[in-house]
């Protein structure tokens, strides 16, 4: 049967706003896939990422030169060898199992072959700004199990400590966004252990990794920019105590699965992140969280709308798509 292939383009205005290390944003921008097969019809979307020198516009090239493949029948698997780890392969990787979820009626948690997905512990972020806003802003916040907290200056100490005394009783995983360095990076390792954190994402700019083997590490490290795809993995065994899987990054559920798989066959910590986008974004990553160490698909919750419907978000619990969602 013939498919057909739809893009579009959607932007969700951010509450307030989402700062990190390289800048702010107010709004999440997102590109939907919308696969259609007779009756049946599967969607996802993606978040192009500038740090990865994606843009919406090179993110629909991308799409768009695959279409005549996509409407022809592609599997995920020829998709997986024929485009490029990233955001636009996510956006049609994951429509592809939505729509196989729809056409053969079977979830697409059965069709990855995994268990029924459970409700799992998401972290809520926490922007970066002065130790004050900070402290501020995780009180509203010291009630949820786990929070991400983004630094990445050149003295974070007193950001870490506000955090830290604003939510005594949450755990925290610390993200710098690359923004330490060599010269910073054994004091705030300390700091971050002295303040009961949990793990520390991506602290050195990608490329910089080698440096993680000359330093000791009090708290467990994850790779963040620094892994994208499964064949990144051997080279940060060793250096990073865990690494953050994120749909848009592997370019997919196809790869993140593999990536996943692999990962633990290091001995590598799993963390399961996402960009900030709408439930659909996140419902993929539902099931390839389930069983991960931290759990970060709290992109819904900084949007000021979601799209309908949407994940069901409890206090610090994310709960399965429904079908009418995906999958």
């Amino acid at each position: 049967m013939t498919r057909l292939m739809q893009t579009a383009v959607e932007h969700f205005p951010i509450a307030g706003s989402f700062t990190i290390s390289r800048g702010s944003k107010t709004t999440a921008s997102v590109v939907t896939c919308h696969i259609s097969e007779g009756v049946f019809a599967g969607m996802a979307e993606c978040v192009p990422y500038a740090r990865y020198g994606e843009n919406i516009d090179s993110v629909l090239t991308e799409i768009e030169t695959i279409r005549p493949r996509i409407e022809a029948g592609i599997d995920r698997e020829e998709l997986r060898q024929m485009m490029k780890a990233g955001a636009a392969r996510n956006a049609v990787d994951c429509a592809l199992w939505d729509l196989e979820a729809k056409t053969t009626g079977n979830r697409a948690f059965t069709l990855a072959g995994l268990a029924e997905p459970a409700p799992l512990t998401t972290a809520y972020t926490i922007s970066l700004g002065e130790p004050e806003a900070m402290a501020a802003q995780t009180e509203q916040y010291a009630h949820r199990a786990l929070l991400k907290v983004k630094v990445g200056t050149a003295d974070d100490a007193t950001r870490i400590r506000a955090v830290r005394a604003a939510a005594p009783n949450s755990a925290i995983i610390l993200d710098a966004n690359e923004g330490w360095t060599e010269a910073n990076l054994a004091y705030h390792f300390e700091v971050c252990a002295e303040s009961g954190v949990a793990l520390i994402e991506q602290p050195l700019p990608a490329g910089h990794d080698a440096l993680l083997s000359s330093i000791r590490r009090p708290v467990p490290v994850c790779a963040d920019e620094s892994v994208h795809k499964t064949e990144d993995l051997p080279k940060l065994a060793g250096l990073y105590d865990a690494v953050n899987i994120k749909l848009d990054k592997t370019g997919g559920l196809t790869e993140a699965l593999r990536m996943r798989d692999a990962a633990r066959a290091l001995n590598l910590k799993i963390m399961v992140g996402c960009m900030v986008g709408t439930s659909l974004g996140m419902a993929p990553a539902v099931l390839l969280a389930q069983g991960a160490d931290f759990v970060d698909l709290d992109g819904p919750l900084l949007l000021a709308r979601d799209r309908e419907p949407g994940l069901r978000y409890e206090d610090s619990l994310v709960f399965p798509p429904l079908p009418a969602l995906w999958g």
